[in-house]
C-alpha cells in the first residue's frame, strides 16, 4: 500500500481524451475517505493526455479513494495510508488564539514576510539565487505571482505564460515608453481557455523549493500591473483560471492565498467579483488555508467572513507599524503587514526607506501583535531588484530579523499583543494568553528612534524578573541580571534598543 505523510501530498495520475478543450470539456475529481474525514476534490488536465487528482490527508490512518469523471478513463479506486509527519512538516498554518498564528499540529509560527512578485519566472540562475539568500534569511513567507509584471523594472517577458498562445509584437520596451502598453491587449494571441501546464509545473515546483525552506508560499493570483490581458480576462475565464488554480496548488500545505496585490487598482473588476473569487476558494479549497486580499489604498472589508487575515499595504506616507493597534481592534483579526514600504532607493516613495527604518517598523509591528513584511528595491544597472525578480538580498535589514524571530519564539503562548499599561512613551508587548493577568510572565518593551539613557520599571513587590536588553541594529543581546519590585535598565542613550523582561521559573 502507498504512504505519505500527513499534510503531504497523495496525487493519481490517469490518462484520458487529449481532443478537442480538455480544460473546459473534461472533469475529472475524487474522493477520499479516512476514519476522520470524506473529502471530494476536483482534478485537472495536466497536458498530453494527462489528468491528476491531488489530496492532502489532514489525518493519519487508512484511506480509500474512487475517482471518476468524463475524462474518458473510467472510475478508478484504490487506498493509501497517511503516515506521521517527520522533520519540518508541522501541516498548514493556521490562525490562532485570534490574532495570531499556528501550524496545523500547534507549533507557533510568527510571520516575517518578504515580496519577490515575479521571482518564480525568472531563469533558473537566478531562481538558485533566490532561494539561497532565502536560505541564509529568516524569512518564512514569500508573496509572489502565477501571472507576470508589467511595471516600472518589469519590462521583459516571462520565462513563461499561463496560457497557450503568444504575446503581442510590442517592439523595444523602455522606462520612457512601457506606460502605453499597460492593458494594451489586443495584440496579444493567448487562448484564455487553454492553459499552459508547463508554466503551473514550473510554480509548483517553486512552492515545493520553498516547502523544503520551511517558506510559506503566499500566491498572488490576480494583480494589475499586465499588458497580455490577464487582468481583464472576462468572467466566464476568471473563473477557469481560479478552479483550475485551486484544484493544482491546494494540496501543498505552505500554500496561503491571495486574491489580488493591490485590488482595487484593476480595471475591469468589482467587489462583486473579488467576493465571487472568494467563494471558489471556499468552495473548493476542502484545506481551508489562510485567504485575504491586498489594498492599495482602500482596504478591503477584513471583516468580511471568508477573510482569515488582514494583508496590508499602509496608507499613511509615514505611518505603517504605528497602527497595528488601530487595526486588530477594528478587523479582530490577524494583522499582516505586506507592504510597510521597501528598504531601497529608487524614486518611488514607497520603494526608499532605510535599512534603520524597516527594521524599527518591523520591530514595532511586532511588539504591537502585528506580523511584518520586508522588501527591497535598490537601484541596479540591470534593473534585477528583490521586490521583483528576486536574487541576492542587498540591503542591511534583512541580516537583522533572526534576532527578532528568536525574540518573537520566545514569546509564552501564541503571540504578542500591545499593553499600554505602563502609559504612552513607549510600545510594549505582552503575551495574548495574558490579557487578564495583572502581572505578565512575559514583556518586550521597544524604544524606536528614542533613546533612554535609563528606564524604570515596577510590575509587584513580589516576583522576580530577569532582564535583557537588546541593541535590534547592532544584534547584541546583554543580560543584565535578575531584579523585582522597582527596578532601573541602564541604556545607551542609542535608537532602535529593546528591553526584554520574563518571570523567573
Amino acid at each position: 500500500m502507498d504512504t505519505i505523510e500527513r499534510w503531504g501530498m497523495f496525487e493519481i495520475a490517469v490518462r484520458g481524451v487529449e481532443t478537442g478543450n480538455p480544460f473546459t470539456e473534461r472533469t475529472v475529481a475524487a474522493t477520499f475517505t479516512g476514519d476522520h474525514e470524506t473529502v471530494t476534490v476536483d482534478g485537472f488536465y495536466d497536458g498530453e493526455g494527462v489528468y491528476r487528482v491531488r489530496f492532502m490527508p489532514s489525518y493519519e490512518g487508512e484511506y480509500a479513494y474512487e475517482l471518476d469523471g468524463n475524462y474518458g478513463g473510467g472510475r478508478k479506486t484504490g487506498r493509501f495510508r497517511a503516515v506521521p509527519a517527520t522533520g519540518n512538516n508541522h501541516g498548514p498554518v493556521r490562525v490562532a488564539n485570534q490574532y495570531h498564528f499556528a501550524y496545523a499540529d500547534g507549533t507557533p509560527y510568527y510571520c516575517l514576510g518578504t515580496t519577490c512578485y515575479v521571482w518564480d519566472l525568472q531563469s533558473d540562475a537566478r531562481i538558485a539565487e533566490t532561494l539561497q539568500s532565502l536560505k541564509d534569511s529568516a524569512f518564512n513567507k514569500l508573496r509572489f505571482c502565477v501571472f507576470p509584471k508589467h511595471y516600472d523594472y518589469n519590462l521583459g517577458e516571462p520565462r513563461s505564460y499561463p496560457y497557450a498562445g503568444t504575446p503581442m509584437d510590442s517592439g523595444v520596451l523602455t522606462r520612457e515608453n512601457f506606460q502605453q502598453y499597460t492593458f494594451k491587449t489586443e495584440g496579444n494571441r493567448f487562448d484564455y481557455t487553454r492553459f499552459n501546464p508547463a508554466h503551473f509545473r514550473h510554480v509548483e515546483w517553486c512552492i515545493l523549493q520553498l516547502q523544503a525552506l520551511g517558506v510559506e508560499a503566499d500566491i498572488i493570483m490576480m494583480h494589475p500591473y499586465d499588458r497580455w490581458g490577464f487582468s481583464t480576462m472576462t468572467r466566464e475565464q476568471d473563473d477557469l483560471y481560479w478552479k483550475y488554480a485551486v484544484a493544482r496548488f491546494a494540496a501543498y500545505r505552505n500554500v496561503w492565498w491571495s486574491l489580488a496585490n493591490e485590488y482595487d487598482l484593476f480595471p475591469t473588476k468589482t467587489i462583486a467579483d473579488w467576493e465571487r473569487f472568494a467563494g471558489i476558494l471556499v468552495d473548493r479549497d476542502p484545506y481551508g488555508h489562510l485567504r485575504s486580499i491586498h489594498n492599495c489604498r482602500p482596504f478591503y472589508d477584513y471583516t468580511r467572513p471568508w477573510v482569515t487575515h488582514c494583508s496590508i499595504q499602509r496608507q499613511d506616507l509615514y505611518k505603517s507599524a504605528e497602527l497595528v493597534d488601530e487595526w486588530r481592534e477594528r478587523f479582530g483579526k490577524p494583522v499582516v503587514l505586506d507592504e510597510i514600504a521597501y528598504e531601497g532607493n529608487i524614486q518611488h516613495g514607497w520603494g526608499n526607506i532605510s535599512g534603520e527604518e524597516m527594521t524599527r517598523r518591523f520591530w514595532e509591528a511586532a511588539c504591537r501583535g502585528g506580523y511584518p513584511g520586508h522588501g527591497e528595491t535598490y537601484m541596479n544597472p540591470d534593473d534585477v531588484l528583490w521586490w521583483s525578480h528576486g536574487g541576492k538580498l542587498g540591503g542591511e535589514s534583512w541580516k537583522r530579523f533572526a534576532l527578532l524571530r528568536e525574540v518573537l519564539s520566545q514569546t509564552p503562548g501564541l503571540g504578542l499583543m500591545p499593553w499600554e499599561g505602563r502609559g504612552w512613551d513607549e510600545v510594549c508587548g505582552v503575551p495574548e494568553c495574558e490579557f487578564m493577568q495583572p502581572v505578565k510572565s512575559y514583556y518586550l518593551f521597544y524604544y524606536s528612534f528614542m533613546r533612554p539613557s535609563f528606564r524604570e520599571y515596577h510590575f509587584d513587590d513580589t516576583t522576580e524578573f530577569e532582564v535583557r536588553v537588546i541593541d535590534t541594529w547592532e544584534m547584541t543581546v546583554e543580560d543584565r541580571g535578575v531584579f523585582r519590585g522597582k527596578f532601573r535598565v541602564d541604556l545607551p542613550g542609542r535608537c532602535y534598543m529593546a528591553v526584554q523582561i520574563r518571570r523567573r521559573g
